[in-house]
């Protein structure tokens, strides 16, 4: 497999797309001393439809820095796409970790926080109902955000990573139940999103559909159709606005997919963020990754370190998502974030209080 390219020395990172800084493995000490402190804590909690994630951040210089952080997959919209419900199981599963997010926030005395519910929620008939039952069990009020909110925020959380010299990206986040496609321009003050769209197409219900676990060719090439038509009726859209909107400069990918392709990529024993956010692949070297990944049996895929028995089933299904979005738009390269969502609802409350990227 080629080479992928990390993130050191790369000239965004003096931009504000630096290291996120962290004190989650500094001991317990160092944790009190930073929830005693004067400075405020920030929370964000995504609940998707296949992962819970909730990420607690103050203030820094440039930027944010992470003093916690939490992420279970829970699939909660498991078998949703066929009956339209959450089922029993997903939802005590769910709940469960949640209530984990509830103790987490206590703890750090976080009152400046945003809990939001994505796809699964807002597509199943008995979402509203299950919003009710983790507020009464965990005290966690959810917030049922709409896709326009959700790729808004991908944008905020993801958009340091833009290379500055580019003056048009995609950026993508390829979630559980749908993905998101957000064209941004560069403007004289910064980046604005020209056009997006939320494709309900994810990795969980992509899989459930054609199955993921003993993936053939055939099946592949079945996801790749059924994505397809969806992200070509974007591009053209696209098209209509601007003939030069056919090739981004870069794209950017934000979703667990793609920090997947570059762990595998790089060769990493055991997945690491430092190594995997802001690193740039190229187009063909995904490809060789692709292919490799679709030669696997589960098991093996199951055994690689950077995949896990929770992931082995999905990952091929988010790999078509991607072919169809790298065939749509033939970026030579591709950036990869292990942030979006939750960053970007940090920031977007930090921006509020007017203290972000401010020691």
């Amino acid at each position: 497999m080629g080479q992928a390219h990390p993130q050191r020395n790369d000239p965004a990172r003096k931009t504000g797309a630096g290291p996120i800084a962290s004190v989650r493995h500094s001991g317990r000490a160092a944790a009190v001393e930073v929830r005693d402190s004067a400075v405020p804590i920030y929370g964000a909690l995504d609940l998707g439809t296949n992962n819970c994630r909730l990420l607690l951040a103050t203030p820094s210089e440039g930027s944010l820095r992470i003093v916690d952080a939490f992420s279970r997959i829970v699939r909660l919209g498991e078998g949703a796409s066929q009956s339209g419900l959450l089922s029993e199981d997903a939802m005590a599963r769910t709940i469960s970790a949640v209530r984990v997010c509830a103790n987490k926030l206590k703890w750090w005395r976080v009152e400046r926080h945003r809990l939001i519910a994505t796809e699964a929620c807002r597509m199943a008939r008995n979402g509203a109902e299950f919003i009710d039952r983790v507020q009464r069990a965990t005290g966690i009020e959810l917030e049922v955000i709409d896709r326009e909110t959700e790729a808004r925020m991908a944008v905020g959380g993801a958009s340091a990573l833009v290379d500055p010299p580019a003056q048009t990206v995609l950026i993508f986040d390829i979630g559980g139940g749908s993905t998101e496609l957000m064209w941004v321009i560069r403007t004289g003050t910064g980046f604005e999103i020209a056009s997006w769209t939320s494709v309900p197409v994810g990795v969980v219900t992509l899989a459930e559909r054609y199955g993921g676990k003993e993936v053939a060719p055939e099946s592949f090439q079945a996801m790749r159709e059924h994505v397809r038509p969806q992200l070509s009726a974007f591009a053209a859209g696209l098209r209509d606005i601007d003939a030069a909107y056919a090739v981004p400069d870069h794209l950017l990918g934000t979703s667990g997919t793609v920090t997947t392709i570059c762990g595998v990529q790089l060769g990493l024993k055991r997945y690491d963020r430092s190594k995997v956010d802001g690193c740039w692949l190229q187009n063909r070297d995904i490809g060789r990754v692709t292919a490799g990944l679709l030669a696997m049996s589960y098991r093996e895929r199951a055994a690689s370190p950077c995949i896990g028995r929770e992931r082995a089933d999905l990952v091929l299904a988010g790999c078509a998502i991607l072919e169809e979005i790298r065939e749509t738009w033939p970026a030579e390269r591709v950036r990869v974030a292990d942030r979006g969502l939750r960053e970007g609802i940090l920031t977007q409350l930090m921006h509020e209080d007017g203290v972000y990227g401010r020691p």
